[in-house]
């Protein structure tokens, strides 16, 4: 059997499938995952249960719809390429059918701003698609159209699909959908939820663009959005301590 490509990409996809299921957004086979590398894409095979998932039943595939390996991908599969193909961004996608998203997709609800969380998809709301038959090429038409200037969308009469800049990144946002999907059903059940104004989620998507950033992952011409407390352990500050030469009488 020849050397299998990107080995260890294949075991983190496997694990994060696993753990799509363990977070409970994901049940059985009905999701499917995917990352990006330099030849195309790797993707989960089509039906294969995660705990007996190999490396070998994740398929490599290329941007123009062929694949490489003995399983076939994900029924899936297109929502995927298209994405690697018109979001150049993209680094990995995460598609569940968890279970308050795919509530709302089938209500054909937009998620709004009732939270400032919303921000994680990249805008002022959660777009849910139109329906189109899963497999298809109208369905890829119809989540990019939702996915427009958002890295997160609902598909209508189906559920959630997310990407990230790694598997990690992708997972954590599919699971922030979720989240934010059950408070939204939550919040209904009570009332009508007071939605945030543009203006304020404006200033809310400027403070995301540096959201988990550390400051030696800051550009030069990037500042925090939110305002940090003062360092006190500089090194500049450490240097003030020593007494170089310092004698006790």
């Amino acid at each position: 059997m020849a050397k299998l490509k990107f080995l260890d990409l294949r075991k983190e996809i496997i694990a994060t499938c696993l753990k799509m299921n363990e977070e409970g957004i994901n049940q059985g086979t009905s999701g499917n995952i995917s990352a990006r590398t330099d030849e195309g894409f790797l993707i989960t095979a089509s039906g294969v249960p995660y705990h007996h998932m190999k490396p070998e039943h994740i398929v490599e595939m290329d941007l123009d719809g062929g694949y490489r390996g003995d399983y076939l991908p994900s029924t899936e599969w297109r929502m995927h390429l298209d994405i690697f193909k018109h979001r150049p961004e993209a680094e990995a996608i995460v598609h569940t059918h968890s279970i308050y998203a795919t509530a709302l997709a089938c209500l054909r609800k937009d998620i709004p701003p009732f939270h400032y969380m919303i921000g994680i998809g990249g805008g002022t709301n959660i777009r849910c698609s139109d329906y189109a038959e899963f497999g298809t090429p109208e369905l890829s038409t119809v989540m990019l159209k939702a996915m427009e200037d958002r890295s997160a969308c609902l598909l209508g009469n189906h559920g959630q699909i997310v990407f990230g800049n790694n598997l990690e990144k992708a997972l954590w946002r599919a699971g922030e959908v979720e989240t934010l999907a059950k408070q939204y059903w939550a919040a209904l059940q009570a009332g009508e939820p007071v939605i945030l104004s543009d203006a304020q989620m404006k200033t809310v998507l400027a403070r995301f663009k540096t959201y988990g950033k550390q400051s030696n992952e800051l550009g030069k011409n990037e500042a925090h959005a939110v305002s940090a407390p003062t360092r006190r352990d500089t090194p500049k500050e450490k240097s003030k301590g020593k007494h170089k030469g310092h004698k006790h009488k």
